[in-house]
């Protein structure tokens, strides 16, 4: 178990004046590549909340492994957005603001104090790690749907009356707590983190980016759980459901 004292203050790297700290990382049979993206996290000196979304391959036995985090499990599969704000409820009690990280390897957790760097003083923003070189020419190893992901998120995140950023589908984040707790957001799986976008922007929470690097293997290969078709209708409930919101009034 970690130590729940510990605070932003114990990591010389971290403005004290911006509040604590803490990294979720929402994990689902990511036994590959969750250790190494957990140790990384803890060595930064925040707490680390490990949340295990009902892995059935070796993802616990990894995590075990691993001294001074703390492991959150799902008895089954609930979906990111359940395990992120499982991590949320949990972090709310040593820190002001969730860092996420994937569990992929995709994202170099160090690249968090560029984020924390971004946050305004005396305001409490979200902050989306914007990663770079994922255009077509320099991203070229990068896998098709994840290119094609961003761009149609972010035109239907900016008419559903989100916010106009350039990768709405990052999952390294800067989320203040207990403000991200309190948005009414419906979706519990890879939508959440494109609902959440919107409802901040509805609750005049601002949300800004800062670059990060993406860390993709050169075959364009890694752990992802998403499912294009069935993922893609669940997009398209989520922002129907949030235009039709923004039509009507209903927010």
């Amino acid at each position: 178990m970690m130590n729940e004292r510990q605070t932003a203050a114990d990591n010389p790297r971290a403005p004290e004046n911006l509040g604590r700290f803490a990294f979720i990382i929402p994990a689902y049979n990511h036994a590959a590549t969750v250790a190494q993206v957990a140790r990384k996290a803890r060595d930064m000196g925040f707490p680390v909340f490990v949340v295990d979304d009902g892995s059935t391959d070796d993802t616990p036995q990894r995590l075990a492994e691993i001294k001074n985090i703390q492991v959150l499990r799902h008895e089954k599969n609930e979906g990111k957005g359940a395990a992120i704000l499982t991590g949320f409820m949990a972090a709310s009690h040593v820190a002001d603001y969730a860092i996420t990280v994937d569990a992929d390897g995709q994202h170099d957790p160090e690249d968090a104090l560029g984020l924390i760097d971004a946050i305004p003083f005396k305001k409490r923003p979200v902050v989306v790690g914007a990663r770079e070189g994922m255009d077509a020419i320099s991203g070229a190893h990068i896998p098709w749907t994840s290119r094609f992901g961003r761009k149609f998120s972010n035109f239907w995140v900016r008419l559903s009356g989100g916010p106009a950023i350039s990768d709405s589908q990052s999952g390294m984040r800067i989320y203040p707590l207990p403000e991200a707790l309190s948005l009414p957001v419906r979706a519990r799986r890879f939508q959440f983190e494109v609902e959440i976008l919107v409802q901040a922007q509805r609750k005049a929470i601002p949300v800004f980016e800062a670059p990060i690097s993406v860390l993709y293997s050169p075959d364009g290969t890694r752990i992802s759980h998403f499912r294009p078709f069935v993922d893609f209708l669940r997009n398209a409930k989520t922002f129907t459901r949030l235009i039709f919101d923004r039509i009507f009034h209903r927010y």
